[in-house]
């Protein structure tokens, strides 16, 4: 039994399409190691971006707003409040006057 030219192709073959398929499975899982790794990545910046961006706006409020302009809108909201309140009361009032 001499070995033929197509024995020898095969004897060869065989091992190369093996190692091609290995190599592009070790492909296969390196770049998807690759994206999870940037999409953590992707996802902690945006996080960062985030926060800085409520640490600004707090500091937009606390520093430009004027104290004045903030104690106004106090004031204004306690005595819109305080009318409903009344309100409330009247309505509650009414209602146990009815029993």
């Amino acid at each position: 039994m001499t070995p033929t030219m197509m024995w020898w192709i095969n004897a060869v073959e065989a091992p190369v399409v093996a190692a091609l398929f290995w190599m592009i499975h070790g492909l296969k899982k390196d770049v998807e190691s690759r994206l999870e790794r940037r999409d953590l990545r992707h996802g902690d910046g945006l996080a960062r971006t985030r926060e800085d961006l409520a640490e600004f706006k707090l500091e937009v409020a606390r520093t430009y707003v004027p104290l004045s302009v903030i104690r106004e809108a106090d004031r204004r909201m306690s005595e819109h409040l305080l009318r409903i309140e009344e309100k409330l009361e009247e309505i509650r009032h009414e209602r146990e006057a009815r029993r």
